[in-house]
């Protein structure tokens, strides 16, 4: 079967401890739609406890079971609530991706005194002071949950930089240590050197870090037989911690563990092709240049030319590290990288992801289940934010599950109508897929001929039609004005 993702949140997905508890309810649906991998949020306690996203890690053993940061469990529920959702998902032959958050820490418990030079926000290599002392959240004792699980303390030594200096102005202070008095090595200049991200930046380069961050996932793994991981904000992590992180955590598994990554560069395909050069293949990345594609061509309507969606993508350079998307929780609206991919489009986005054969294709939540949310502005304007299911993606979804196997044949030659047929193999039937972004159309197509004299209808119900393929294994397939057609055999 077709391998098909959800992220299975938003980044204002419902708290209270309710997340959890819905994957569980939900693990049946999913299974039935053809998901076979369900990326969960990071499970573990943030700075801000049960309010936490989770992406402002504090305590990574802290699954929601100790009393830490203002509440036992996390935005999402508790630890056991997490592990019966795992189980269930898994009882349906569903894969488990967690989210792993190791470019920094947040909500230290301590104080700690240390030298540290300031630098430019705008180019990090550039020191703009004298080497001073500071005072900053360093150490981390997790009172709540004390040695269990781990005897580890965090203190200065286990990171490059900080934003926060005890009565001091907010800015990005740069620790002098024994690790290395500059940032490490990026794979861009982007702000001189982008290693610093937030909060309290971990330094990779200290061997006492590494070992405890590959013992972390080893007990994650125990504890969780996760199937994948998600690696977060890979563009401030040095690339050659993570070849080595996924090296030891397949290894101490014993278990092939699929890894995506997350270097968000839309329209910089050569960014995205340079860290996978680097990273020797080790993972797969988000085509963040696609998704920006779809952005683009949401917006522009039917002046924009179709033929170019794919270009400069993962997708199309590299389908074998390439995860396709839509949207996620950072390109939703109110997020910094708001880059959302306009409704009416959106069931052209997800046929061309889910339909045909390149690349691994994740589904948004909101677009599956809806969402409703309100940004609360410190100005008193309230933002209230509707994101409606997407029109026929339960459709779609099953017919990648159902029909979109075997050898796929193009008809891009239209700037403002796509289509292609995927010609089934022993075991699945084809289909037929024709997208237009301005008029209605007709597409004639080859679906082969085995399928001479078949009756075709469009599954999503956009054409009341029906298409009968001729002798010579033809058959010309409509579809309305901005829209998708999907056609199958009856």
């Amino acid at each position: 079967m077709n391998a098909t993702m959800i992220q299975f949140f938003h980044w204002y997905s419902e708290g209270n401890g309710k997340l959890w508890k819905e994957a569980e309810e939900r693990a049946a649906h999913l299974a039935t739609l053809g998901i076979t991998s369900v990326w969960l949020p990071p499970a573990y306690k943030g700075t801000n406890g049960g309010y936490s996203v989770g992406y402002d890690a504090y305590d990574l053993y802290d699954l929601g079971e100790f009393d830490q940061k203002g509440s036992l469990p996390t935005k999402y529920g508790t630890r056991n609530d997490y592990l019966k959702a795992i189980k269930a998902l898994k009882e349906r032959n569903i894969n488990i991706i967690v989210d792993i958050v190791l470019g920094h820490k947040a909500g230290g418990d301590e104080l700690e005194k240390f030298k540290a030079v300031k630098v430019d926000e705008n180019n990090r290599e550039k020191i703009i002071s004298d080497v001073i002392e500071i005072e900053s959240y360093t150490k981390f004792t997790f009172p709540g949950r004390g040695k269990k699980y781990s005897d580890f303390e965090w203190n200065f030594t286990c990171f490059s930089g900080v934003d926060y200096a005890e009565g001091m102005d907010s800015h990005i202070f740069k620790i002098q240590s024994e690790y290395g008095n500059d940032w490490e090595e990026m794979i861009d200049d982007e702000k001189g050197n982008y290693d610093y991200l937030m909060y309290n930046d971990i330094e990779h380069r200290n061997p006492f870090v590494r070992e405890e961050l590959n013992s972390w996932a080893e007990w994650y793994f125990d504890l969780t037989d996760f199937d994948g991981v998600r690696l977060d904000a890979l563009k401030h992590i040095s690339f050659d911690f993570y070849k080595e992180w996924l090296t030891m955590l397949r290894s101490n598994s014993g278990k092939n563990i699929f890894a995506v990554g997350e270097y968000w560069a839309p329209g910089q395909l050569n960014l995205l092709q340079k860290y996978i050069e680097v990273t020797e293949g080790c993972m797969s990345l988000f085509d963040s240049s696609l998704q920006n594609n779809f952005h683009t061509a949401s917006n522009e309507g039917g002046s924009y030319d179709l033929r170019r969606i794919f270009d400069e993508t993962l997708t199309q350079a590299d389908p074998m590290h390439a995860v396709s998307l839509v949207d996620n929780h950072d390109t939703q609206p109110l997020q910094d990288l708001e880059a959302p991919v306009e409704a009416w489009f959106k069931p052209l986005a997800y046929a061309l992801i889910l339909l045909r054969e390149n690349g691994y294709p994740c589904v948004f939540y909101p677009d599956l289940y809806g969402a409703h949310y309100t940004d609360k502005g410190g100005d008193g304007n309230d933002q209230e934010i509707f994101l409606q299911k997407v029109d026929g993606i339960e459709e779609l979804l099953k017919a990648r599950k159902d029909h979109a196997y075997g050898a796929q044949r193009d008809y891009f030659e239209d700037a403002n109508c796509l289509g292609w047929v995927r010609e089934g193999d022993d075991e699945y039937s084809g289909c037929a897929v024709v997208l237009s972004n301005k008029e209605a159309y007709s597409k004639p197509m080859e679906m082969g001929k085995r399928y001479s004299g078949k009756k075709f209808h469009d599954m999503l119900n956009r054409s009341k039609d029906e298409v009968v393929i001729d002798e010579n294994g033809w058959g010309n397939f409509p579809v309305p004005a901005g829209n998708v057609s999907v056609w199958i055999s009856e």
